[in-house]
């Protein structure tokens, strides 16, 4: 039996795809250099639902729930999506440009879905992640780094501050990096400054 490739046109072998309708192209010779973390739960702090994957599909039902009222014809998405079981769903084919940034900058660029792979944690900010999140996130940046001239992970809240606040307080930058050792992957401390 074949080894399966673990690229195939920018789709990952490692998560599930669930090819989404929400995504562009990126700008012609723009490369992949950052990896943005969010952290997404639907209705907020509720796990294991099928309302972020509807989302992001563009089928969230806006009636289910009253938390869900301002997100009605929200077009939105990530590349990635990684479940508090550790489960990984792709969404968009990294060669592509998902829509999970927004108006956001960072080292002086504008619009950070030109050159970034969008990775949603299921979770809560300001609430803590599980270890098999932890785990097969440094799996995922770790292939990302091999595919793509990635060179740091930051947050949400760093490319958009006083808009997101994602993943939060909660999000441990340090046991990240102690599982990225040697990767070359760049990321940020709690106060900010990039980890060397």
């Amino acid at each position: 039996m074949p080894l399966r490739r673990a690229w195939q046109e920018g789709w990952w072998a490692g998560a599930q795809a669930v090819p989404s309708p929400h995504h562009g192209p990126r700008p012609a010779g723009e490369g992949v250099t950052l990896a943005l973390l969010h952290s997404i739960s639907l209705p907020p702090g509720h796990y294991r639902g099928d309302a972020v994957r509807s989302l992001f599909m563009g089928r969230l039902d806006c009636e289910a729930h009253a938390a869900f009222a301002t997100l009605r014809g929200l077009k939105v998405s990530a590349h990635f999506f990684v479940r508090r079981s550790g489960r990984t769903l792709q969404f968009v084919s990294c060669e592509r440009r998902a829509w999970h940034a927004g108006v956001s900058r960072w080292r002086g660029r504008e619009n950070c879905n030109d050159w970034s792979i969008g990775i949603e944690l299921e979770g809560l900010e300001g609430d803590h992640f599980e270890a098999v999140q932890y785990a097969q996130l440094a799996r995922l940046l770790r292939a990302l780094a091999r595919r793509y001239p990635l060179t740091e992970a930051v947050g949400h809240e760093h490319v958009a501050p006083g808009r997101k606040a994602d993943p939060g307080d909660g999000f441990d930058w340090r046991a990240l990096q102690r599982r990225l050792q040697h990767s070359g992957l760049h990321l940020p401390t709690a106060c900010g400054a990039a980890l060397r």
